[in-house]
């Protein structure tokens, strides 16, 4: 895949980045070195390697998965400006 100096306006448009028409083609060949790096890591073979975590082996702590509220309603609610029967009170933003 090759990037061109269009594609590479287009890019920096949405990714709201003011690129100077003459800065183009650097850009398009920053691009397109990007993407060579990223074909050059599609030939590694990583069949029957597992995922790591880290470099060192090592397991993740693991915790009970356990659904609770906190139980700290007043002090979160300490913080709101304006707060009403236990919630943040907004004003109205849409007539």
């Amino acid at each position: 895949m090759s990037i061109d100096e269009s594609t590479a306006a287009k890019v920096a448009k949405l990714a709201r980045i003011k690129v100077e028409e003459d800065a183009l083609p650097a850009l398009a060949q920053e691009f397109n070195a990007v993407l060579g790096f990223i074909e050059q890591l599609n030939e590694v073979d990583v069949e029957g390697v597992e995922p790591m975590v880290s470099v060192t082996p090592m397991r993740l702590k693991r915790r009970e998965d356990v659904v609770n509220d906190g139980d700290q309603q007043d002090k979160v609610l300490s913080n709101a400006p304006d707060a009403r029967e236990g919630f943040f009170t907004v004003p109205k933003v849409v007539d």
